[in-house]
């Protein structure tokens, strides 16, 4: 498994400004609309199921929502870098402004687990997440992203 085969460069977006958490999972679902054509008011309800939980900002400005969704068949991922952060409930109280979003089939299993994994382990890297943040170009985006794991067999 590899951020390539889960993200599409079509799932990569900048957003100027967004007000709250609550737009902010809105717009993750309208990329996932666009990008791989997933239901948004299912996605946003599943995602916003998730949050009940607990919230996902992992710190250091990463937030990494997820969900499961019945109508895929195959993990995907959507890359929000937001210019201006927001609050997310982040563990360490900081705002968000790196959202690395991931949807997995209800059936995934422990592949759900290894995409979080696989995702939490590249963006704990500051100089990674520094070099996101300088760009906001979505093909720059998209090519950080996914220029290391190329490579990797799934």
């Amino acid at each position: 498994m590899d951020l390539y085969s889960l993200l599409t460069p079509e799932a990569v977006k900048v957003v100027s400004k967004v007000s709250s958490k609550k737009r902010l999972i809105q717009v993750i679902g309208e990329l996932a609309a666009s990008a791989y054509g997933l239901d948004i008011g299912e996605t946003v309800k599943a995602l916003l199921e998730r949050e009940n939980l607990g919230p996902t900002g992992v710190g250091h400005g990463v937030a990494l929502p997820h969900a499961r969704i019945s109508s895929i068949n195959q993990l995907v991922g959507t890359f929000i870098l937001l210019e201006k952060p927001i609050d997310f409930g982040s563990v360490d109280n900081q705002p968000v402004d790196l959202i690395f979003s991931l949807f997995a089939p209800a059936n995934a299993g422990v592949d759900h687990l290894k995409a979080l994994a696989l995702v939490a382990r590249t963006l704990r890297d500051g100089t990674f997440c520094s070099k996101l943040r300088s760009n906001h170009d979505i093909s720059t985006l998209h090519a950080i992203l996914t220029a290391s794991q190329k490579q990797a067999v799934a």
